[in-house]
């Protein structure tokens, strides 16, 4: 990697060698710190580097002042010893404001108008307080850059870093990948990178494009006529998204939903219809049947539905059209029996009907009586008839 030109820095590096930073852990910060140095354009009129350990006390490794050239710096790098103990974040910051960036230390004057630039170090959490402490050097014109490593406390992170957060906060597992950092901080330094000296306009993403930058923008958003700022895509355009049924768009972003009557699988893309028959989901007053996501009730037998569509009546089986009786329905409930007229006996098919035979015989003498009786009667009544005339 060729060294950093043309951008001169007043450079601290804050690094936390609390209780929680294995010794081993510790001998890869000073790896890190030495593949920086080799980086940096260091000398009396270009970079300045100090190094400042911390715990629970602060100690200035070296200021800004000692040493200009790179040999001698990693020698005097190789030779830190962690302190142990606390983390005192607030506290290192506040040294670097007070002992550290001043002439006498060997910070340069403001009318040379050298940024002044801080790198923290830590896999904690602080153990005092931080958000006063580096506002107030912010404030004082001091840019922070915030590496967490491990179990580092990402918000500390972000309270104590500059604007953006996003080019001043980063993040690594573990203390063995830290160097991964070295090339992003090179970039960052750089003159020749106009996006890392922060003049440019674009909203979101800067590309350095050789002495001169190009504007981006992040997945999700496109860039707007301007070339400078950037718009949320409808990420629910036809074959945008991945939704089986709706699709919700979200800032630049979506996510899936599903039609009433189904529910969203763990895929959160599809939906699978939801069993509107289960207890407690439908209204049916007797049998409710499953449809696609719908449902729709119906009765049991001898039962038919009301106009409501849930409800149930018992079907009136005498009705019209419903039996198979030849003479005489008669309704038992939900079910029937069939009988017949006076004068005739049920088949034994239970449905039709026969007519009775008298099983007595009528002699001849007999009907004579009875014709007899019969033309008595008829005479009295016409005798009557003609009587009741006069």
């Amino acid at each position: 990697d060729a060294a950093c030109k043309n951008r001169p820095l007043d450079l601290v590096f804050i690094i936390d060698s609390s209780r929680s930073v294995r010794p081993e852990e510790f001998e890869k910060v000073k790896v890190f710190l030495s593949k920086m140095i080799d980086t940096l354009d260091i000398g009396e009129r270009t970079t300045r580097v100090a190094v400042m350990n911390y715990a629970s006390t602060v100690k200035v490794e070296f200021p800004l002042r000692t040493y200009f050239d790179k040999a001698a710096m990693k020698e005097a790098v190789s030779h830190i010893e962690p302190l142990s103990a606390g983390t005192m974040t607030g506290l290192a910051i506040q040294t670097a404001v007070d002992e550290v960036f001043t002439e006498e230390m060997g910070t340069r004057p403001a009318t040379f108008n050298i940024p002044k630039v801080v790198i923290v170090v830590t896999d904690g959490r602080p153990q005092d307080q931080v958000q006063d402490v580096a506002a107030s050097a912010r404030t004082a014109g001091i840019e922070i850059y915030a590496v967490g490593v491990g179990r580092a406390d990402m918000q500390s992170l972000r309270v104590m870093a500059s604007e953006p957060l996003d080019e001043h906060v980063f993040y690594v597992e573990t203390y063995g990948v830290i160097e991964k950092l070295t090339s992003k901080f090179r970039e960052t330094f750089c003159a020749v990178n106009v996006c890392a000296l922060g003049t440019h306009d674009c909203e979101q993403i800067c590309v350095s494009n050789g002495g001169s930058y190009l504007c981006d923008c992040s997945a999700g958003y496109t860039l707007n006529p301007d070339k400078r700022t950037c718009s949320a895509v409808d990420m629910c355009e036809p074959g945008r998204h991945e939704c089986d049924q709706i699709c919700v768009s979200n800032n630049g972003s979506y996510v899936c939903e599903c039609y009433e009557g189904y529910v969203l699988n763990p895929d959160k893309r599809t939906c699978s219809a939801m069993d509107m028959c289960a207890p407690g989901r439908h209204d049916c007053a007797q049998v409710c049947v499953s449809n696609d996501g719908s449902y729709s009730c119906d009765c049991f037998e001898g039962y038919t539905l009301n106009p409501d569509k849930k409800t149930c009546s018992a079907v009136d089986m005498c009705a019209s059209g419903r039996h198979d009786c030849e003479q005489v329905c008669v309704r038992d409930d939900l079910f029937y029996t069939c009988d017949c007229y006076q004068g005739y006996t049920l088949n034994p098919d239970k449905k039709t009907c026969s007519r009775s035979i008298t099983s007595s015989l009528v002699t001849t003498e007999e009907s004579c009586k009875c014709e007899a009786i019969a033309a008595l009667q008829d005479s009295v009544t016409s005798r009557l008839e003609a009587l009741s005339v006069k």
